[in-house]
């Protein structure tokens, strides 16, 4: 069963979401049930580390799918980064064996930034994850 199937049942999916970048990664969690993301932590790490981390996190969220954001050019153009995290999205499939769903994240730390949060990577991350939680629903 995918999100959207599950999302439209009793049952709630739990999410982790990421906001990939080269040497950190933003994480949030949410659900479909109540449609809401929340800011988790930003993880400083990099190589083998970031990964051994997301297990954690994914042993401890038991999460039912992954969303990752992905960032593109204001013009839609991908770049160096776009095509990072979208090899960072199936590293996590490949390993994790959930379903990640891809998000363009363009301006979610210009968003993140102007609520003022104090870590921007989670914040950012809980953005994605709130738009994705949106688009399943409408």
């Amino acid at each position: 069963m995918n999100v959207t199937e599950a999302s439209s049942r009793t049952s709630a999916c739990s999410l982790l979401a990421f906001d990939f970048g080269t040497r950190r990664v933003g994480v949030a969690t949410g659900n479909t049930l109540t449609r809401t993301a929340t800011p988790l932590r930003t993880l400083d790490a990099v190589g083998e580390a970031r990964f051994d981390a997301i297990a954690t996190l994914i042993r401890e969220w038991q999460p039912t799918a992954l969303v990752v954001g992905v960032p593109w050019h204001p013009d839609g153009a991908a770049h160096d980064n776009t095509r990072r995290a979208q090899r960072f999205a199936r590293q996590l499939e490949g390993r994790f064996g959930l379903p990640v769903h891809e998000v363009d994240e363009r301006y979610s730390t210009v968003e993140a930034r102007s609520t003022g949060a104090n870590d921007l990577d989670a914040a950012s991350a809980a953005i994605i994850l709130q738009q994705f939680l949106r688009d399943i629903h409408e």
